[in-house]
Formats: structure tokens, C-alpha cells, sequence
């Protein structure tokens, strides 16, 4: 049997991000070939195919989506630009891998899903996490009821960035530590919860104008259940990824749901007793390129389609309103 050829994916950016979320997994994903880049300076694109063995490098973003030999796309450019160059990799007939968040807002997302399905390709936002065990673990555990009726979800993620001119506190290029690592947390309650939020109340602390260095918000479901998330880019402590899921009967604590391949451990407070463990998984990006993969071959559906994107985004704009900030993009 013949294997099928390799996706040929060529990245938008050399971003600081690409190597630990896509150059060095694809290592590892022999279906995956990445084979161009482009950036908004080409000296800087040259010493990265250089340095990572990228083969090609374009001298615009428009002439590497002219490329006919490339499959799909990367893009990890700064927020604001993530629906523009998505829209236009759509057009030029590339599935596109775009990084978290999805868009500026949800009115961008709903334009960039529109596109996706017009031209029937994959376009998947970056939330790796979803596709590694540990995930997949919580909600086995959620579904048996070992923890009864599901009352509270609480995520956390925090970590200190002391640098005030990085472009994720930038309001122009859709920054904000809401968007940035607060995405996250938006993203795992709507997962686990299977359902769509409410925001109650949100309050921000501000680096400048528009711009939070830290949110908490609380939402609410439908059927009563509530949840409560805490994101931080100047946070006192170094370091802070947690999970805890409250039931009638129990209780679930994750250290790590995000990027649980560094390192994660789960605890189980619940009707069949209590345990602890690590739950061993790969690398959470190369897991998520070959999904990204099989999507385009027809052989899976991935939880992070565009509809999902569009719900991130309404919960993250919802929350800026209710804080009294502007939504991103406008």
C-alpha cells in the first residue's frame, strides 16, 4: 500500500512560537513536510530557514500563498492579523493551522468560518491541548459521574511577562492577557461544560488604555452550573496552569491542563475513592499537526472548527463588555 504524500505547510511569520509548535513536532509527524516561510523581513525569515531547515523562503506573505506547492498553512502572526491572512490562505486554497485566539472578535470569526466553508477546507484554531489524554481523561471522568453533578469549574492561567512593550499587551495588534492566555481557560469551561456560558461579571487591571494585564470573570450555564477564570500576564507568581471541578460528590483538581506534555497531574476526589496520577501523553503539538492532518485526508473531525472558535470569541468579547473595555478590533 502506498502511503499518501506528505501536507506541505508553509508559516506565516517567524514567530517565536513556531519552533516549540510546529518545526520541532513536525520532527515526529513524518505525514507533515514543512517547506516555506515568509516574514515581514526577509533577513529574519532567511536566518530562520537557515537555522530550522525550512527549504524555501518567500519574500511576502502574498507570494508564499502563491505557492502551489504548499498544502496548508501556519499562521501564528500577532492577533489582529490572524483573520486578514487567514481569509487570504482560504482563497488561495490552503487549509490553514491558526493560532490562539481565533480572531480580533467574533464578528472576524464568523467571517473567517464563512470563508472556510464556502472553499471546504480545514481551519482549525490552535488549541492544542484539547487533543493530548490528559483532556480526554478529565472528560471520561466528568461523564462516569464519579463526581456527581457537575457544580463549579475554575481555571487559572498566570504567568509573570515583564516586558510592557511585547506586542501582547499591544490594544492595535489585539493584545490583552484575555486574549492572549485567558483564551485558554475560555476554551477548557466551554469544553467541559459542553455548553455555552453567560458572563456575570468581569474585572480587569490594566497595563494601559484598553489593555489588561490580568482578568477574572464569572460565568454561568443555562442549566445552573457556574465556572470562574483568572488570567494573569503580570502575575505575582512565576508560573500558575490549574483545572479544579467541584460535583455534588466530588471534586477534580489538573496542575497543567494547558500544555500538559511539560508536565501535569490530575487528583480525583469522588464516589470510587481517591487517586492521583500523571497522565502520559505526546508532545500536545505534534498531536495536534497530525490531527490537523487526518482532517485534511477526511480522516477525522477536529473539536477546534471554526463554530468552536466563534463561541471562544463571543464568550472573550462578552467579557471585555462586561469588564468596560473595547472588544478587540474595533
Amino acid at each position: 500500500m502506498i502511503s499518501p504524500s506528505p501536507i506541505r505547510i508553509g508559516v506565516l511569520g517567524a514567530a517565536a512560537i513556531v519552533p516549540a509548535a510546529l518545526i520541532d513536532p513536525a520532527r515526529s509527524v513524518p505525514e507533515a513536510q514543512i517547506i516555506a516561510i515568509a516574514a515581514r523581513d526577509p533577513k529574519r525569515a532567511e536566518v530562520f530557514a537557515r537555522k530550522h531547515h525550512t527549504p524555501r523562503v518567500h519574500p511576502t506573505y502574498s507570494d508564499l500563498l502563491a505557492d502551489p506547492d504548499i498544502d496548508a498553512i501556519y499562521n501564528p502572526l500577532p492577533n489582529s492579523l490572524h483573520a486578514e491572512w487567514t481569509i487570504r490562505a482560504l482563497k488561495a486554497g490552503k487549509h490553514v493551522l491558526c493560532e490562539k485566539p481565533f480572531a480580533s472578535n467574533e464578528q472576524e470569526a464568523k467571517e473567517m468560518a464563512t470563508i472556510a466553508r464556502e472553499t471546504g477546507l480545514v481551519l482549525s484554531e490552535a488549541f492544542a491541548y484539547r487533543y493530548h489524554p490528559l483532556t480526554a481523561k478529565v472528560k471520561e471522568i466528568i461523564a462516569s459521574g464519579d463526581l456527581g453533578k457537575i457544580k463549579h469549574i475554575n481555571a487559572q492561567f498566570c504567568f509573570l511577562l515583564p516586558s510592557p512593550n511585547n506586542i501582547r499587551f499591544k490594544y492595535e495588534l489585539a493584545g490583552g492577557a484575555l486574549m492572549d492566555c485567558g483564551c485558554y481557560p475560555v476554551s477548557l469551561i466551554r469544553f467541559l461544560a459542553e455548553a455555552e456560558p453567560a458572563v456575570e461579571r468581569a474585572e480587569a487591571r490594566l497595563i494601559a488604555p484598553q489593555v489588561d494585564r490580568k482578568m477574572s470573570t464569572d460565568l454561568s450555564f443555562a442549566d445552573g452550573r457556574t465556572a470562574h477564570l483568572v488570567c494573569d500576564m503580570l502575575s505575582p507568581r512565576l508560573f500558575r496552569s490549574s483545572l479544579r471541578i467541584e460535583g455534588a460528590e466530588g471534586k477534580l483538581q489538573v496542575i497543567n491542563p494547558y500544555h500538559p506534555h511539560w508536565f501535569n497531574w490530575l487528583s480525583v476526589h469522588g464516589r470510587k475513592g481517591s487517586h492521583s496520577e500523571h497522565v502520559r501523553g505526546e508532545n500536545v503539538y505534534a498531536l495536534q499537526l497530525r490531527a490537523f492532518i487526518k482532517a485534511i485526508r477526511g480522516e477525522m473531525e477536529l473539536n477546534t472548527d471554526p463554530e468552536d472558535a466563534i463561541g471562544n470569541m463571543r464568550v472573550i468579547d462578552g467579557i471585555y463588555e462586561k469588564a468596560g473595555l473595547k472588544q478587540r478590533g474595533r
